[in-house]
């Protein structure tokens, strides 16, 4: 049986899960329930094959090959291993231009710390 890892959430991915389901609530609560539930599943699966989602391709073109990620419905989730240990950074939409969400949800950290 596999080691497992433990799953960290981090304030950023649940503010983006947040804004997401905040979204679709009003729209088609029921939809809301399903993307939540979806995106719980796969982000719990990662305790056991946290190696399963792939490189993210932008980030792998500059050659950080420390970010993977796994799709669920429009949305990417993204997140990175050490030792035994997933952190998820953040739920993106993936009809939005990746590498502007990126440059924006950095320096919103930034600015915050």
């Amino acid at each position: 049986m596999s080691e497992k890892y433990s799953v960290i959430f981090s304030r950023y991915a649940e503010s983006d899960l947040l804004e997401i389901i905040d979204y679709y609530y009003n729209i088609n609560i029921q939809y809301a329930n399903t993307i939540l539930s979806n995106i719980e599943i796969k982000i719990k699966g990662l305790n056991i094959y946290p190696e399963r989602g792939r490189i993210v391709p932008e980030l792998e073109k500059q050659s950080i090959v420390d970010y993977r990620e796994l799709i669920e419905d429009n949305y990417r989730i993204i997140y990175s291993i050490q030792n035994k240990e997933v952190t998820v950074h953040s739920i993106i939409d993936a009809r939005r231009n990746f590498e502007e969400v990126l440059v924006k949800k950095l320096l919103q950290m930034y600015l915050k710390e």
